[in-house]
């Protein structure tokens, strides 16, 4: 089967496949795109808020409330790690401890990538937010009573966003 990148550059990386269906039926026009991994925290205060944060989402144009995440790339550095630094980068909270909950295929259809989905109870404050050139971010704490009726009203409505949330509220109420 063939495959060959029709765009390749730094922000967006798109391959066409030949590829034959498990009914042995060939596609010779199969676009894919090839995404980095994501690091996502559903992080928690001392005071039992949800950090999250609200930025601007360009594919949808609209400002968005979502959890800290950011890319990676498995060979160079974990998911824990990464989640640990854009937890760090993006709100400037640190966590003693971050736990896996779960690691999601993003859109397997048409994407490469994976979500992983990490866990992080009683984040401290510990220094100023660092952003990329790209990023305009602003910090948002929820109090978690009132995290499900956001999701609801639709104030957050990212998809890996909220599978963490639900998979994050299930592993806390374990935990009680």
């Amino acid at each position: 089967m063939r495959s060959r990148f029709v765009l390749n550059n730094k922000w967006c990386q798109v391959r066409q496949d030949e590829i034959e269906l498990p009914s042995g039926q060939i596609i010779d026009d199969f676009f894919v795109n090839v995404r980095p991994n994501i690091a996502l925290v559903f992080a928690t205060t001392e005071q039992q808020e949800l950090l999250l944060v609200r930025q601007y989402r360009h594919g949808v144009g609209e400002i968005l409330l979502e959890l800290p995440a950011g890319s990676f790339n498995p060979a160079e550095e974990s998911g824990k790690s990464a989640a640990a630094r854009e937890l760090a980068e993006e709100t400037g909270y640190v966590a003693e401890e971050i736990l896996e909950l779960a690691t999601l295929y993003d859109n397997p259809v048409k994407d490469t990538n994976s979500i992983y989905l990490y866990f992080a109870k009683n984040v401290k404050l510990a220094s100023q937010i660092q952003l990329d050139i790209t990023e305009d971010i602003e910090v948002v704490l929820i109090p978690l009573t009132e995290v499900l009726l956001k999701i609801k009203n639709r104030e957050i409505c990212v998809a890996g966003s909220i599978a963490a949330i639900f998979l994050g509220l299930e592993f806390l109420n374990e935990q009680r």
